[in-house]
């Protein structure tokens, strides 16, 4: 999801129908004011977030939003499905957003139809870029429950990263910590294509249960029932990563 960055002028040439000429000179005379100040340079560069008034008229009022939600089993990672209810589904019949702000929403890392946990939802593409860009190493923590009784030797060949033939990489290394016979907790930082249940199923161990419980610092609620969601806070934005 790109930011939508623009000049000041084209943005105000596109909301107002006028050229150039006419926005340098609305620019002199100190008509227009973005995010408190008055603006002066044709030149300035404004996103999404922007708050930009004209003649006392806003012409943009936009919030970021930042949303933890607790995914169910059974609901798809997706803005629109004919088959499944999505998580904007949920969202809009929770009512925490207008229909309008729901629609304008993305996700931060996917999980599967059968997956669960943790899932963020954003309106700011800045922000999803830097949680989910490689060169940031976010670690991403999940409790899987499999059939199959997990054994040491589990924890040194997830460590030692796996090959995947298809794509031709080897995994980063995960960090695997058995919790009992048939459930462990997972560290990774990277999320291929079904990465969890295909390293499980080198071993022939099917994956039963697949819950995200953490991004970077960030845990998940453990008040959120299953399809709930809540606001994050200006710390938990500023400090997940």
């Amino acid at each position: 999801m790109k930011s939508k960055r623009t000049r000041l002028d084209r943005f105000i040439s596109m909301q107002l129908s006028v050229n150039s000429r006419d926005v340098k000179l609305m620019l002199a005379q100190k008509r227009i004011v973005v995010d408190g100040s008055i603006a002066s340079d044709t030149q300035q560069l404004i996103d999404e977030f922007s708050h930009v008034v004209f003649d006392n008229k806003v012409l943009q009022s936009n919030s970021p939003r930042y949303i933890m939600m607790n995914k169910p089993i059974g609901v798809v990672s997706a803005t629109k499905d004919e088959q499944h209810k999505t998580v904007i589904d949920l969202l809009a019949n929770i009512a925490l957003l207008s229909l309008k702000e729901c629609a304008n929403l993305h996700i931060v890392g996917r999980l599967d139809l059968n997956s669960s946990g943790l899932l963020l939802l954003t309106n700011d593409g800045r922000w999803s870029r830097r949680l989910t860009s490689p060169e940031k190493k976010i670690t991403k923590l999940y409790r899987v429950t499999v059939e199959n009784i997990i054994t040491d030797d589990y924890v040194q060949a997830f460590a030692e990263g796996m090959y995947f033939s298809f794509e031709g990489i080897t995994t980063r290394p995960v960090k695997l910590e058995i919790i009992s016979d048939h459930v462990a907790e997972l560290s990774l930082v990277e999320g291929r294509y079904h990465q969890i249940k295909r390293m499980f199923g080198r071993f022939r161990n099917p994956v039963l249960k697949l819950h995200r419980m953490a991004v970077g610092n960030l845990l998940l609620d453990p008040e959120l029932s299953p399809g709930q969601c809540r606001m994050l806070t200006p710390s938990e934005v500023n400090y997940i990563g």
